[in-house]
């Protein structure tokens, strides 16, 4: 097999970057070691930038989630009983955020890229890639137990934080910037309207809380608990009766309670790689940089890294040149490092530390005051959450 760009991971980044490529003329074939209905079912958070969402609509691929999705155009930060909301369309002349889940916005492109003649390979196991500094890179993989071989002139390594991509760059090329927090998110779908039609984040001296939701009709909460919690431990009653504490106001809010659908636990992490090419292959998303969830960025990150990427692509497939194909770590680093500020900020402003002094707790919710009462400070909130324009 043979194509100009292969895509390792039909995730947000793979996806979207095959989208790009076939709207400036350029060959793409997707490998996915998943199952479509995996990709396609598999729960992940749906907070979309602005610009994630004109772009989506750019492509022609906006349609269900216009209709669907959940228009905000602004949240709440909710300290010491009393709530806070920071109004975006005021603060960042009219933008919002999208909510439409991961899961939702994958169903959106695989069926596009497929009815436009896209080759998109489920259940590629074993794959391998070779010859990364050489003219025509080779990526092998298995398919219904046959060997296969797809040779490309680039590969854009989209296979998430556990993929063979990133391994596959020789040892002392990468530089790795990681941090590990001490707590994870307590994750629950519940069957009930959402008790807020925007998203609430609750700094609790029991720690951090969020609501947010997938519908009208179905709510997503979490809350701050141990990295390594037994959920044998939390019975649905017991996850109410905490959430209810950590989202209590002095006017009584009152949370709705619903069926518990789903439930997990999600460890908490920054992770960066520089630089995020080598020869010719290219990380994107997961794969190059994580994002802890509190600024909501993970999907929206990817996108902007496969904008860059297919903009250097397309130059280069035009006009020979390679110098935004040269530029690419440095153009999506800039990025990625103020959006890695951004998480790192709404992380430590939000939860609970538990080996933090009385001192810090205070300084925190100083912070909070301050950063709901002064007009800058809630601009650069609203700015970074909304999305950051693209450079």
């Amino acid at each position: 097999m043979k194509t100009q760009v292969g895509i390792i991971g039909a995730g947000p980044a793979g996806l979207v970057l095959s989208h790009l490529l076939h709207r400036a003329g350029i060959e793409s074939v997707v490998l996915e070691s998943q199952t479509r209905q995996y990709i396609e079912e598999r729960v992940r958070a749906g907070v979309l930038e602005q610009g994630t969402v004109d772009l989506l609509n750019e492509l022609g691929l906006g349609d269900r989630m216009m209709r669907q999705g959940l228009m905000h155009y602004g949240v709440e930060l909710r300290f010491a009983g009393r709530g806070h909301r920071i109004d975006f369309k005021d603060l960042t002349g009219g933008k919002g955020v999208m909510i439409y889940a991961q899961h939702e916005v994958i169903k959106d492109l695989v069926a596009a890229r497929l009815n436009a003649g896209g080759q998109i390979i489920f259940e590629a196991q074993q794959v391998d890639v070779h010859g990364l500094d050489s003219e025509e890179p080779v990526v092998r993989f298995t398919q219904n137990g046959a060997l296969q071989e797809l040779h490309c002139d680039f590969i854009a390594g989209c296979d998430g934080f556990h993929g063979v991509c990133r391994d596959s760059i020789p040892s002392g090329v990468l530089k790795t910037y990681e941090r590990e927090y001490p707590f994870g998110w307590l994750g629950i779908l519940a069957e009930a309207p959402p008790a807020s039609h925007e998203l609430i984040y609750a700094n609790h001296e029991r720690g951090f809380a969020l609501l947010s939701m997938r519908s009208p009709k179905i709510s997503r909460l979490y809350l701050q608990c141990k990295p390594d919690e037994d959920l044998n431990e939390w019975p649905d009653a017991r996850i109410w009766e905490e959430l209810h504490k950590r989202f209590a106001t002095h006017d009584g809010f009152k949370l709705t309670e619903g069926p518990v659908i789903q439930k997990g636990v999600t460890g908490m992490r920054s992770f960066v790689v520089e630089p995020m090419q080598f020869g010719r292959l290219f990380l994107a998303g997961d794969s190059a940089h994580i994002v802890p969830p509190t600024g909501a960025k993970g999907l929206n990150l990817a996108v902007a890294d496969v904008r860059v990427l297919a903009a250097g692509l397309k130059e280069f497939y035009k006009t020979g040149k390679r110098e935004l194909l040269e530029r690419y770590s440095e153009i999506c680093l800039r990025r990625v490092w103020k959006v890695q500020r951004f998480s790192w900020w709404m992380t430590s402003l939000l939860h609970k530390f538990t080996d933090d002094p009385e001192f810090d707790r205070r300084r925190q919710l100083a912070e909070l005051d301050y950063v709901t009462t002064s007009r800058a400070a809630s601009t650069t909130l609203a700015e970074n959450y909304v999305g950051l324009p693209m450079e």
